[in-house]
């Protein structure tokens, strides 16, 4: 299985406000040749972890075929969703938390679910701003993006609100 490490990182301009992910994929194909693509998306107005749950997601759905995946990002909501087991809670709720109450971005976690089935993928924490190069070139990938001026509409925060 092809081993892929992703860096993602989501932004976003105020909570609710402009916000934006950038993602680094990087990978050594069969032949020993190394490859890197970098993603990124502004949006007009979401939150910063829809855009941290984006930047994995978008990460995920790129690949062709399953792969072996170490994603890093310095989301401890992202992360611990899946190391601490929220997301197993979560589904047994029936989309519930703790508190009884919906599960906030529940429409990005059901996208990050579908697009990680199909890959083994180990989630690891970083420290944000903090030195770490590509976490440091995600950031600025969504930082820039949030504050272009080609802005996507977040359907799913709109239709949330």
């Amino acid at each position: 299985m092809q081993h892929v490490d992703i860096y993602s990182d989501g932004s976003s301009r105020g909570n609710p406000g402009p916000g934006g992910y950038g993602t680094i994929l990087r990978f050594v194909d069969e032949a020993g040749v190394a490859h890197e693509r970098e993603l990124s998306c502004g949006y007009i107005r979401t939150t910063n972890n829809r855009m941290e749950l984006l930047g994995a997601i978008v990460g995920l759905e790129a690949l062709k075929r399953p792969c072996e995946i170490t994603l890093y990002t310095d989301s401890q909501y992202v992360v611990n969703a899946f190391e601490q087991h929220w997301i197993d809670g979560w589904l047994r709720k029936g989309w519930k938390n703790a508190q009884k109450q919906p599960v906030k971005n529940k429409d990005l976690w059901q996208r990050l679910l579908a697009a990680k089935k199909d890959h083994d993928v180990t989630f690891v924490w970083v420290k944000g701003h903090a030195g770490h190069a590509e976490n440091e070139r995600c950031d600025m990938l969504a930082t820039q993006a949030a504050d272009g001026l080609s802005l996507c509409v977040d359907e799913g925060f709109e239709t949330n609100l």
